[in-house]
């Protein structure tokens, strides 16, 4: 990946960062990147951040609001972003310079922003993905990262850790985690893009693990929803948590054996795991969702209690049990499963620990339970 030259020679070229998506999530991340790329001599200032454009209450336009208030009244309302960030609404307009690349969408909407986006990007680009979640199909279940790199020919990285959006916003210190393939050259430009006092980034050579990390622990924290909103105390949900871990590191394991067993203990493990069954909206819409004893559905509850974020934990869930199921797995991981059947009501809510009178069954050699 070569600098972007800006055509003064005595200048060095610089690199240029377009962030792809601009949720709550997307919203704080260009905030960490803004005050890095005013400060770091090798950045160009600005950077730019697609906007899927929407209307406002007040008939403005989103876009239009962010660039004059330097604010996403609608996803991150109250906290600047920096004066340096630019909205834009038009994807391939937005990308079109950059030559770092970050995507962060609701990981259903990434194969058609792939497909926008293929012949768009500099031939030198890199990426790197903050998106939670995975695609599954007939050839099995294919990693966002995987996605990003076959479909627009660039390395991907990816960025996963305990990182509760508003809490970052706010300046609460966090750590999160870049997973990289073979080049630590690049993973530490972005370790340096992302890190702030408050932020602090690590790098590990386990996309997939990172990655899976990511994703999975949004089905664990359904549960831990579950659990809360029938009230059953801190220690069920201390077991499903536990339970949810070794299930994480067993499917991680089962589908790419090149994942590392440290990395569940970065950020991007354990860490992410404890602060999302803590707080986030894939534990506060299970706790509504078990309240109501399971009468209301997930997508009601979305869309009245996240005011147009999306749930990641419940569609992750659905592609989980569908590979479980094609893989003939369903028995060896019970709470992934049980998850599933109770967000789509085959289940009621109580069955969360009910299913654990069943032991797992595991493969008898090569056991994935073992932290060791």
């Amino acid at each position: 990946m070569a600098p972007i030259n800006n055509g003064d020679e005595q200048q060095p070229p610089k690199f240029k960062v377009t962030i792809v998506g601009s949720g709550n999530w997307g919203s704080v991340a260009s905030k960490l990147i803004a005050s890095n790329t005013l400060k770091l001599p090798s950045f160009h200032d600005e950077v730019k951040m697609w906007v899927f454009e929407e209307i406002l209450p007040c008939g403005q336009k989103l876009t239009d609001v962010i660039n004059r208030t330097n604010e996403n009244v609608k996803y991150l309302p109250g906290i600047k972003l920096g004066c340096n960030v630019v909205a834009d609404p038009d994807l391939e307009n937005a990308v079109r310079d950059a030559n770092m690349l970050v995507f962060v969408t609701p990981h259903q909407f990434m194969e058609g922003i792939c497909k926008r986006l293929v012949g768009k990007i500099r031939s030198d680009a890199q990426a790197i993905s903050l998106i939670k979640g995975m695609e599954v199909k007939k050839e099995g279940p294919c990693m966002i990262s995987t996605l990003i790199s076959q479909q627009l020919g660039v390395n991907c990285c990816v960025l996963m850790g305990a990182n509760i959006a508003n809490e970052i916003a706010v300046e609460k210190f966090s750590e999160a985690t870049v997973g990289y393939r073979g080049n630590r050259e690049i993973a530490e430009k972005w370790v340096q893009l992302f890190s702030t006092p408050y932020f602090a980034v690590s790098a590990c050579q386990d996309v997939e693990g990172v990655e899976l990390c990511g994703t999975l622990k949004n089905v664990v924290a359904i549960a831990a929803g579950f659990v809360d909103g029938l009230d059953m105390g801190n220690n069920t949900k201390a077991a499903i948590m536990r339970i949810g871990l070794r299930e994480m590191k067993a499917f991680s394991k089962l589908l790419f054996s090149s994942v590392k067993d440290s990395t569940f203990f970065e950020s991007c493990g354990v860490a992410d795991l404890i602060t999302t069954c803590l707080g986030g909206r894939n534990r506060k819409c299970a706790e509504a969702f078990a309240k109501n004893g399971g009468k209301r559905s997930f997508d009601d509850l979305e869309a009245e209690m996240l005011q147009g974020q999306k749930l990641q934990g419940v569609s992750t869930a659905k592609e989980v049990y569908e590979v479980l199921k094609h893989k003939g797995w369903l028995e060896m991981f019970p709470l992934f499963t049980t998850v599933h059947e109770i967000c789509t009501g085959r289940l009621p809510p109580t069955a969360i620990v009910e299913y654990s009178e069943h032991a797992p069954k595991f493969p008898i050699t090569g056991s994935p339970t073992s932290f060791a």
